[in-house]
């Protein structure tokens, strides 16, 4: 091995992860977008033992023995089992970027927070960062992070709004010369949504559908307002009453009704941080527009909701899946880009 090559190995090393409560994603400085699973562990419950995570876990969802648990680590985008987390973190971190050699350095990595995490959530990712093997841990809050993936002028004095949509939170934030001038943490996001979807099934029809088939249902026929042409599609899941696997149809407009609720908090959030924002800034907004990102922003409908409701321009980003990973990258790449306010490293 050359002395290029251990010197690219350690420059290489640097990475930058969206820790979701949902998916967790993995950029590799200089290889791009090497990891996006679920943020799943499964363990055994007695002796407390990792056997699954990522895709691996998720697939035990819902179908394991007594045992065996298969949960998320994560609620509401801050870290609700430590050990859990550190374990997934540490698989996440080894299956992104083995380490060949003795002397390959540990990765300094970049990772994303909620806005409304408290210090001492924040001390728990930092912490389990580091015990899963970082050299250095930075922290980053998700708008700010989703704002610089997306391409947007955060560090000029003009106003971006991002609203960002995830698994566990929405985070919706106005970013002005490097900083977040008002934010909404709104605690309703793409679980929610499925969860609604499964609360929706056992009212109306008695059928019990498990997380998997509502996620299925939402991308199929969800959507947040009135479709040029409505979807339907075949559900099956348990008949509650007789106990007997059941085949319903669903269409879209009953599962924008169960989701109606969920959409008007996170329209909610909107309409209080607009409140929140300088005037100045408001004017930006109006000629630039609001940000939708994450999983849950590519619901059906739901920019032409905001837009109706706020009356500001909504467009929803091509690349809303990977904006909060690619923002964190596009840290690592800057010189200097590390010291900057809007990042923490405890």
């Amino acid at each position: 091995m050359s002395i290029f090559d251990a010197l690219f190995a350690n420059w290489a090393s640097d990475m930058a992860i969206d820790l979701g409560t949902a998916n967790t994603l993995v950029l590799v400085r200089g290889q791009g977008l090497v990891l996006n699973e679920p943020s799943v562990v499964a363990i055994e419950q007695q002796e407390k033992r990792v056997l699954a995570v990522g895709l691996d876990a998720k697939d035990l969802l819902g179908r394991t023995p007594g045992n065996i648990v298969a949960l998320r680590p994560l609620r509401d985008g801050v870290i609700a089992d430590y050990d859990v987390t550190e374990a997934m973190l540490r698989y996440f971190i080894n299956k992104a970027l083995p380490r060949k050699y003795p002397w390959q350095s540990k990765p300094r990595i970049v990772i994303c927070v909620p806005t409304g995490a408290t210090s001492v959530e924040r001390k728990a990712v930092y912490e389990a960062c580091i015990d899963a093997g970082a050299r250095q841990a930075f922290l980053i809050e998700e708008p700010m992070a989703a704002a610089i993936g997306a391409g947007l002028p955060v560090e000029e004095p003009t106003g971006s709004m991002v609203v960002d949509i995830g698994g566990g939170t929405s985070e919706v934030a106005v970013i002005s010369f490097g900083g977040i001038v008002a934010s909404t943490p709104v605690r309703v996001a793409g679980n929610a949504f499925d969860a609604a979807i499964q609360e929706y099934a056992k009212e109306a029809y008695n059928l019990v559908i498990g997380e998997r088939t509502a996620e299925e249902i939402k991308i199929k026929i969800g959507s947040a307002a009135p479709l040029l042409e409505e979807l339907d599609a075949e559900v099956c899941g348990r008949d509650n009453l007789t106990g007997s696997p059941r085949t319903i149809r669903f269409e879209s407009e009953e599962i924008r009704d169960a989701l109606k609720p969920c959409v008007d908090e996170i329209v909610k959030g909107v309409k209080a941080t607009l409140r929140e924002t300088p005037a100045d800034l408001s004017a930006d907004l109006m000629e630039y527009g609001i940000l939708l990102t994450g999983g849950g922003g590519l619901l059906r409908g739901l920019d032409e909701r905001i837009m109706a409701e706020t009356g500001v321009p909504v467009y929803v980003s091509p690349t809303a899946l990977t904006n909060v990973v690619e923002g964190c990258a596009k840290v690592l790449e800057v010189p200097g880009a590390l010291t900057q306010p809007y990042l923490q490293n405890r």
